[in-house]
């Protein structure tokens, strides 16, 4: 693999046209190599494959296959020791590649882009770095969801009070709190199942938008490098980035559900609550005031869920106005997705830790347990003995107010208060006044019932097993 090419005498691909060279600010402006140099292993793998449907062709001979393999692999190995050098001359990641394998193996590496073009060469790389780490977000929210199921199973009998508009509302099990975020991720990994045959399209052949005029395999490249189907259109395939918007919206979409479910625990690991209380290792505390123990971990979720949602907004609003098929906007594409695909790996990971090392207060949630929170079984309890459920609202609500105003929990209420708000009142309502019978009446599929609960980590734990 004598080389003939040298650093000195590499051009730009498309400097032939040009007397003047690009201004330092444009070369930098221009250049891209900083973000999508982290699709260096893609850009390999689609060379492979180009080279050995060049050589079906006849563009390439064995000999020069082998040349060209024996580069790449050269390349690859630099990448991942970290060797790989960058020159001023490298705009993008393609070129970067092209230019050093051209370097080591000569003539026969400047013949490795015949019959197509940066434009199906960079979003077939894009697909296939963007299939492996769907992979990876899958296996990340899986272990998210396992720690849920693990902490759910520890506390599978604690009851705690339960909220509408951060107002105490009924009894809950802690359990069926923590499954219900497992149930929300569930939906998410759905969306990246439901994604992955629109993803899973080989663009590669369709050149610079009508086509390679070389007599190019398709076939042969999507099972090279792993793709169920070829593009059916090269404009579309060329134009295409609804994949790119799926997945970013699935993204946004994983990183809002982390984000509620951060604001509560970082409401309840407060004084005033003391539900939970984070683990030194994802706390940290104050610069000025040493008594401090802030959920440093969970507000960050929180915070960058702003730029997550700015991000994805970023890629909708750059292709809103695109004229079809490539312009140079579509670079800035990689951008936004590969630093929201960062945030929220980074997310599911420290959300992890979180639930994996939480240290629940189980008194304290038992001492926020109020007797008004038996409110609707009380109404319930009514409707039980044939008062309209409407009515009964109203009954209980005179019942409620009655305890506020002479400071009374409504289970202390005395039964001659009760009998003076409806003779339908019997003294069996006190029976009522359980924190279990409050969970247990609730059995019903998906509800808070102690055996639904356990039906719910039963089915949380075949879906954990059949993944």
């Amino acid at each position: 693999m004598n080389s003939n090419v040298t650093n000195a005498d590499w051009q730009k691909a498309w400097s032939g046209r040009f007397e003047k060279k690009n201004t330092p600010l444009m070369e930098r402006f221009n250049a891209s190599i900083s973000i999508d140099i982290r699709l260096w292993w893609a850009d390999i793998q689609v060379n492979f494959a180009w080279a050995k449907a060049l050589v079906k062709t006849g563009v390439l001979t064995g000999k020069e296959l082998e040349f060209i393999q024996n580069g790449l692999q050269q390349i690859q190995q630099e990448f991942e020791t970290d060797t790989f050098q960058i020159t001023p001359s490298d705009e993008d990641i393609h070129m970067a590649i092209e230019r050093r394998l051209t370097e080591l193996i000569g003539e026969a590496g400047a013949k490795i882009h015949t019959g197509r073009s940066r434009n199906d060469q960079v979003v077939t790389d894009v697909r296939l770095y963007l299939k492996r780490k769907l992979g990876e977000l899958q296996k990340l929210t899986r272990q998210f969801q396992q720690a849920l199921v693990e902490s759910a199973q520890n506390y599978r009998q604690l009851i705690m009070p339960g909220y509408t508009h951060l107002q105490p509302a009924q009894a809950i099990l802690f359990s069926h709190y923590l499954l219900s975020l497992f149930y929300a991720l569930e939906r998410d990994q759905n969306r990246f199942r439901d994604l992955l045959p629109r993803l899973d399209i080989l663009p590669l052949g369709a050149g610079a938008l009508a086509g390679s005029a070389f007599a190019i395999d398709r076939n042969l490249l999507a099972n090279e490098l792993g793709f169920q189907k070829i593009s059916e259109n090269s404009i579309d395939a060329i134009s295409d980035r609804d994949f790119m918007l799926e997945f970013i919206y699935i993204l946004a979409q994983i990183q809002v559900h982390l984000s509620r479910y951060a604001e509560d625990l970082i409401i309840w690991s407060s004084a005033e609550f003391g539900f939970v209380e984070l683990d030194d290792a994802w706390s940290t505390g104050s610069s000025m005031m040493p008594q401090k123990k802030n959920p440093d971990s969970l507000e960050l979720i929180r915070g960058k869920t702003a730029r997550v949602l700015g991000l994805q907004n970023q890629l909708f609003v750059l292709l809103k106005g695109l004229p079809l098929t490539y312009s140079k906007d579509l670079q800035e594409d990689k951008a936004a997705i590969f630093a929201t695909i960062d945030i929220v790996a980074d997310s599911l990971q420290v959300f992890t830790g979180v639930i994996e090392s939480l240290k629940v207060n189980e008194g304290r949630m038992k001492a926020r347990l109020d007797s008004a929170l038996f409110a609707t079984d009380l109404a319930d309890y009514l409707v039980k003995k044939g008062i309209p459920f409407r009515k009964s609202h109203h009954l209980v609500g005179q019942v409620v107010r009655w305890g506020i105003e002479n400071h009374c929990p409504i289970d202390k209420i005395p039964f001659e208060v009760y009998e003076q708000i409806s003779p339908v009142f019997e003294r069996s309502l006190y029976e009522i006044f359980d924190w279990k019978h409050s969970i247990e009446v609730r059995d019903l599929p998906g509800g808070t019932g102690f055996n639904s609960v356990k039906q719910q980590i039963e089915k949380a734990k075949r879906l954990l097993e059949e993944s």
